[in-house]
């Protein structure tokens, strides 16, 4: 690894890739994090870079960096998308379909809240282990008048099934680490005081192992897992077209006035606070 991003750290131990994002104040998807996780993509395009890569947060209370998307910079993230697959692919549900398909293991380690586009770059990982006591994931996006965009309607109907799918979506409800578990939304649920320890030692055991042999495993169950770019892109095209609706700026604009997209109640306890809304369609 060569480059240096502004909003994420990478360290490098043997095979085993650490790469923190921290994007204060509360680790929103905004066009700077979209260009760092672009050209962290790039390098990790490129055969024989690394074999496991180890996704984390800084942030204790936001997993990753983006508890959603920042819905003031939607055409400004979207125009940094494209630069990782090109203008006709201008969405994030395309940029982490390239995060899938990457010639290394990915492993997300989630402590604190992801939720929507979060919850969504959890599920394009190859694995998710989450801290039993500290984790929370939500697909948000039908509570504010929308539809997932960035792969969480593909990636949990294949997970959990359409019914479980179906309320997760359909309910914008903050799930916790052993329903999600229970659901097939992560991996595994496992005790916060373990969760470094665990994950360390999944990372370098798959490290270990032969590269041609570990990609050629995953390339072969993605050929069966991954949602096809086609409907990627459907789906992130009905996002693109419904968050700009009446419905979901009437909806966004009473959360906004609520704190929303601050560290505050409304954004820590946001699952609840999409099912107080007063303005409805």
């Amino acid at each position: 690894m060569t480059a240096s991003y502004d909003t994420i750290s990478t360290r490098l131990d043997g095979n085993v890739l650490s790469a923190t994002f921290n994007a204060p104040p509360i680790n929103l998807i905004g066009p700077e994090v979209v260009r760092d996780l672009v050209g962290l993509l790039e390098e990790l395009s490129h055969p024989g870079s690394v074999r496991v890569v180890v996704f984390d947060s800084a942030d204790p209370d936001f997993f990753f960096f983006f508890p959603h998307v920042d819905l003031t910079k939607v055409p400004e993230y979207t125009d940094e998308a494209a630069k990782g697959g090109g203008p006709g692919d201008a969405s994030l549900g395309m940029l982490f379909h390239k995060l899938s398909q990457i010639p290394a293991v990915t492993i997300a380690k989630l402590r604190g809240r992801a939720r929507g586009a979060g919850s969504e770059f959890l599920l394009a990982c190859d694995m998710r282990f989450a801290s039993r006591e500290n984790a929370v994931l939500s697909q948000p996006e039908v509570g504010f008048g929308t539809s997932p965009g960035a792969g969480a309607v593909q990636h949990l109907t294949r997970l959990m099934g359409r019914g479980r799918a179906l309320e997760a979506v359909l309910t914008s409800a903050d799930f916790d680490a052993e329903l999600a578990e229970r659901y097939g939304w992560i991996n595994r649920a496992v005790p916060d005081a373990e969760l470094d320890e665990f994950v360390v030692g999944i990372a370098a055991r798959m490290g270990g192992f032969p590269r041609d042999a570990l990609i050629a495993a995953k390339t072969a169950i993605n050929a069966i897992g991954l949602p096809t770019p086609a409907n990627v892109r459907a789906d992130a095209a009905l996002f693109q077209q419904l968050v700009r609706g009446e419905g979901a700026q009437r909806r966004a604009a009473e959360l906004f006035e609520q704190g929303f997209q601050t560290r505050g109640r409304t954004e820590l306890g946001l699952g609840e606070a999409l099912g107080d809304l007063k303005a409805v369609d």
